[in-house]
């Protein structure tokens, strides 16, 4: 079953994949979420959403579905206005083997 979130990560490790437009962010090898590791297995799928503002669009998160270790998935996003010490990571949901 899927759970909402909606809570800061903290990337560790050195990044797992590098995509190759350049244009996303590097997925780090995995991501401490309030104490728990979350090892990161396999990159499933990533998509973008944008905002518009006074007429333009804009980039503003880039989205991943990730495997992590035990068979769970999570969806994180990067945030692409987080600015000073806000996280850019987030972890949106989790959905964990029963």
């Amino acid at each position: 079953m899927r759970k909402f979130v909606s809570s800061p990560l903290a990337p560790t490790g050195d990044a797992l994949f590098t995509p190759p437009s350049g244009r996303e962010p590097p997925i780090p090898a995995a991501f401490d979420w309030d104490g728990r590791l979350l090892r990161i297995t396999a990159v499933l799928r990533s998509w973008r959403s944008t905002k518009t503002d006074r007429g333009d669009t804009y980039l503003k998160r880039h989205w991943f579905e990730l495997q992590i270790d035990g068979d769970a998935r999570i969806q994180v996003y990067y945030d692409r206005e987080a600015a000073g010490s806000r996280p850019h990571w987030w972890l949106y949901t989790i959905e964990e083997c029963e």
